[in-house]
């Protein structure tokens, strides 16, 4: 009975052993996903979680329908299910959807519209820090420094405009920027503005008094 004790407790001693060598404190580093976008003049709208989109099928008004994109990023129709979209152009989309729906009607015509805008996680940019309102926000093409901060209700009165930083990742790379906030809002200077393409963050400190 004791050497069957012993051995007991050396098999729970490695079992313990085991978990705690597979246990870890830390957690993998997030996936950052940059813009596809690298110019304003190149940017395309891209669909994304909780947007609205209308297919309509011509001649066959049975398959149209409006549909919300799920937070995985796919659509479920009346005749397919789990069908990707987030990340596609509308007309890319409505492309896939033709090939899709060729297996079960000849020739299908597609048209696909978004009724309102989030897009995906990647293209929105993001105001963190001592802004009125810091939140992620829909890219629009040509969307400045200034309308993303009209957008966040402008700084707090704790920020540090001119120490903010803009963060930027392009082709894998991440790239900082300090932006002049107290410039551009509460002096005015226009020449603070700067373009924002999708995916920015706008990191605002606070002051130290």
């Amino acid at each position: 009975m004791k050497a069957i004790s012993g051995i007991a407790k050396t098999l729970a001693a490695v079992l313990l052993l085991s978990l705690q060598a597979c246990s870890t404190n830390e957690l993998p580093s997030a996936t950052v996903q940059p813009s596809m976008t690298t110019s304003v003049d190149q940017y395309s709208y891209l669909i994304g979680p909780n947007d609205s989109v209308t297919i309509f099928v011509w001649r066959n008004p049975e398959l149209s329908g409006t549909f919300t994109v799920r937070p995985d990023g796919k659509i479920s129709t009346s005749l397919v299910e789990d069908i990707p979209v987030s990340g596609r152009t509308p007309s890319q989309f409505a492309r896939e959807m033709e090939k899709v729906l060729a297996k079960y009607i000849r020739d299908p015509v597609v048209t696909v519209s978004v009724n309102n805008f989030a897009g995906p996680f990647s293209e929105q940019v993001r105001v963190i820090g001592a802004a009125a309102k810091p939140e992620a926000y829909p890219y629009r093409q040509y969307m400045t420094l200034l309308d993303i901060m009209i957008a966040a209700g402008g700084l707090n009165e704790f920020a540090s405009g001119n120490s903010a930083k803009l963060v930027r990742v392009l082709n894998g790379k991440q790239m900082t920027y300090q932006v002049r906030l107290d410039d551009l809002i509460r002096d005015g200077d226009i020449t603070a503005n700067v373009d924002l393409l999708p995916g920015d963050i706008i990191i605002i400190p606070e002051a130290w008094f």
